[in-house]
């Protein structure tokens, strides 16, 4: 009897000193809400392209120019004469403001201030938008850039003042260009 209970304790030791084999998680992932996702965002950009496009066929005063970056922009101030706008690692000095597409202004130059960044390289705070459109301007020129929503503020918006998925309009001056001299 002893032995058959010894033999019994033994069998429960080397169960027990077993390890537990885990469970696996089984996923399915049917993509459908990264599809619909993307299909929205895509009629969203349709839709505030389309908005634009009519609100620059109702200009007939200005010429507004389509970029390669999907915006669009109007010359306030051109420089026909110099062919030098900023490359990767120059400095720029700017100042610019945020309306709405209508011109409501939801931010003046002046509340901003004059800002400085480094083509290419600092300032992630500011919208891809004006980050594009700094790249355009020459030394002493403003621009009026037409940004849909998601080459300005997104789905986020901007504090109380920006609404999710909103274009904007925005004037932009480039004050100064500093050459970046750095070996790189």
């Amino acid at each position: 009897m002893k032995k058959g209970i010894i033999a019994i304790v033994c069998l429960l030791c080397l169960l027990a000193c077993q390890n537990p084999e885990a469970r696996w998680y089984v996923s399915k992932k049917s993509g459908s809400y990264i599809s619909e996702s993307v299909q929205r965002n895509k009629e969203l950009i349709s839709e505030e392209e389309v908005f634009i496009k009519k609100l620059i066929e109702q200009d007939t005063t200005n010429t507004y120019l389509n970029s390669e970056n999907g915006f669009w922009y109007r010359y306030i101030t051109q420089d026909t004469l110099t062919t030098k706008t900023p490359v990767k690692g120059d400095i720029v000095n700017f100042t610019y403001d945020l309306q709405t597409l209508s011109g409501t202004t939801i931010l003046s130059k002046e509340a901003i201030g004059v800002q400085a960044m480094k083509i290419d390289q600092s300032n992630q705070e500011l919208i891809s938008g004006i980050r594009d459109g700094l790249k355009i301007l020459k030394e002493g020129e403003t621009i009026t850039f037409l940004f849909p929503s998601h080459k300005a503020y997104g789905y986020y918006g901007f504090e109380d003042k920006i609404g999710s998925n909103l274009p904007i309009r925005s004037t932009v001056s480039l004050l100064k260009i500093e050459e970046d001299n750095q070996p790189e």
